[in-house]
């Protein structure tokens, strides 16, 4: 089964709805309200097509509902067998709060094709395309690997940015970036939009790092896989609770670096619709009757698309 473009394009439609969905709520501190909102429309858009979708990257476990929740199934059920990675809002204190860069993501992969991640938290670093696959790795030093960059790139040091949340637990990170002169790009939340900005020059991140959310990290690799980016990640179990999870979906090996060819396999779909601004798209505008929308999506191992489009409040 190959994903088809008419797919793409209700994926599109559905985020832009859920986007829509917020925007009573942006700047109005709801974001519980916001999520909710949009993970409505989500899950009444997915119901709605002919597929026999199962959600493989969720907001909860089976007993948090309203959530998309990690095994639910979606669709009709009468097309082809897809994973799902939802994340309806990215970024719900900047939904609350008014601040740039939230939006309303979804990634679809063939049947099996999606790893299955735990919530818990991830360890990542991410390049871009130009940057030849190997050469950067988790495992490295920080300073190994901000040296191999400004290698490969012929960049110094004071040239390089790095996009990391800003969050205690990247206290030594942070402080070896500065140490090394090195620009530092430092974002509140939404690590799947910070690790998007290395997908292209004009967004000037050079390198994303860090520790955030695993279900974030598989969706953002879903959207590298098609640019040709790179990506690695591990999973960080702090708990038997996680460690239990983790098992139970199948993870065998708690230590694994996963590279970005075994958490998506084949062909995927990425799509996200801005909420409010941000460095990647527009966020939800109104106009008299009109909503207009941005999205970026991924498709066929091209550059981000983007797309803009009118809804009618009718």
């Amino acid at each position: 089964m190959k994903l088809t473009k008419e797919l793409l394009n209700n994926l599109i439609e559905i985020t832009s709805n859920s986007a829509i969905a917020c925007f009573p709520y942006i700047g109005k501190n709801e974001k519980i309200l916001a999520d909710k909102a949009a993970t409505d429309v989500m899950r009444e858009q997915l119901n709605n097509l002919n597929i026999k979708g199962k959600v493989v990257i969720g907001e909860g476990e089976l007993d948090e509902a309203p959530m998309l929740y990690i095994g639910e199934k979606l669709g009709r059920g009468n097309g082809p067998e897809i994973d799902i990675a939802v994340d309806p809002v990215e970024g719900t204190n900047f939904v609350a709060k008014n601040l740039p860069g939230s939006m309303s993501v979804l990634a679809v992969a063939e049947k099996g094709k999606l790893l299955n991640a735990p919530e818990t938290y991830m360890e990542k670093i991410a390049t871009g395309s130009h940057i030849p696959k190997g050469c950067i790795d988790i495992d490295f030093t920080v300073e190994k690997n901000i040296n191999i960059y400004s290698d490969i790139t012929n960049k110094k040091k004071s040239e390089i940015t790095v996009c990391i949340l800003n969050r205690p637990r990247h206290s030594k990170i942070i402080s070896e970036l500065k140490r090394l002169n090195v620009n530092i790009k430092l974002i509140t939340d939404g690590d799947v939009s910070g690790a998007l900005l290395v997908s292209n020059k004009k967004y000037n991140v050079d390198i994303f790092m860090g520790i955030g959310g695993g279900p974030e990290g598989v969706i953002v690799a879903a959207a590298l896989d098609s640019l040709n980016c790179n990506f690695q990640g591990r999973f960080l179990f702090k708990t038997e609770t996680d460690i239990k999870r983790a098992k139970d979906m199948g993870i065998k090996d708690l230590n694994k670096k996963y590279e970005i060819n075994e958490i998506v396999r084949g062909e995927s779909f990425f799509c996200a619709t801005g909420i409010t601004s941000g460095e990647l798209m527009n966020g939800v505008i109104k106009e008299e009757n009109n909503y207009i929308t941005e999205t970026i999506f991924t498709y066929n191992k091209s550059d981000l698309n983007v797309v803009k489009k009118i809804i009618s409040l009718t």
